[in-house]
């Protein structure tokens, strides 16, 4: 029967190698920063298979790996922010659904390599952070965030530029895994009302990447005893934009 589940991604000996290492290194770069993972996996899993189908199956090992990471640090969660961002980012996970699931697959093929690249540009360019942001940037950085998580797979660099702003690192660290822990319930429940999950092919595929996921989990945690977590998300960064202005030249070329 499982065979019969996974007929649908007939992927051959390569395609799951290569799969298999992009959900690993992805997790590296999760166990490391805290998100990315389909910054990394998305560009890698769109050559096997549509976006529609890459952001759910990634909400899936999310889920495991976001609550994973935040059980050792929930006592710092900085409560406060976490309310603020919550309902903005309830409301930008909703349309963010809304727009993957109706959107054109080409179309969306060409938002997220331009996505991605102006990501990796501005976390490459871009050295100045703002020292103090107001509270009413929850409103837009949450909403925004919500709706980039559903669309692309990545909305924690916008919480991320807000908390750090606002709290100390431990606590920006923890609620930040806090709040993506949240926007993965949120997504998890927004794609299973869509019927998204209804497909027991994707369900088992989940299944059959958990342990690359897992490993990638295991290799990031132990990274961030030996390595600067800066100097490494600078790398990743550079391989991040490679990936969208590729996304980019393949839509251009079709």
């Amino acid at each position: 029967m499982l065979v019969d589940l996974l007929g649908q991604w007939d992927f051959g000996a390569v395609g799951w190698t290569v799969i298999g290492a992009g959900i690993a290194l992805a997790y590296i770069v999760f166990g490391i920063a805290g998100f990315g993972t389909a910054l990394v996996a998305g560009p890698i899993l769109i050559l096997f298979m549509p976006l529609s189908k890459i952001v759910p199956l990634l909400v899936l090992l999310d889920f495991v790996a976001a609550f994973g990471n935040l059980l050792p640090s929930r006592r710092d969660v900085a409560k406060p922010e976490l309310m603020r961002l919550l309902p903005c980012m309830a409301v930008g996970c909703t349309l963010g659904v809304i727009f993957l699931l109706n959107l054109k697959s080409d179309l969306l093929l060409l938002l997220m390599g331009l996505f991605i690249s102006a990501y990796a540009i501005y976390s490459l360019w871009i050295k100045t952070r703002p020292e103090q942001l107001s509270a009413t940037w929850a409103v837009p950085m949450g909403t925004v965030g919500g709706m980039f998580g559903a669309l692309f797979g990545s909305g924690g660099f916008l919480y991320a530029i807000y908390l750090n702003s606002r709290l100390p690192k431990e606590e920006a660290r923890a609620t930040q895994s806090a709040l993506i822990s949240c926007s993965t319930v949120v997504r998890l429940s927004l794609f299973a009302i869509a019927g998204v999950y209804a497909e027991l092919p994707l369900l088992v595929l989940a299944l059959c990447l958990s342990p690359a996921m897992a490993l990638g989990l295991w290799i990031g945690r132990r990274l961030t005893m030996r390595l600067s977590r800066e100097a490494f998300v600078r790398l990743v960064t550079w391989l991040v934009l490679a990936s969208g202005i590729a996304l980019i030249g393949r839509y251009l070329s079709t």
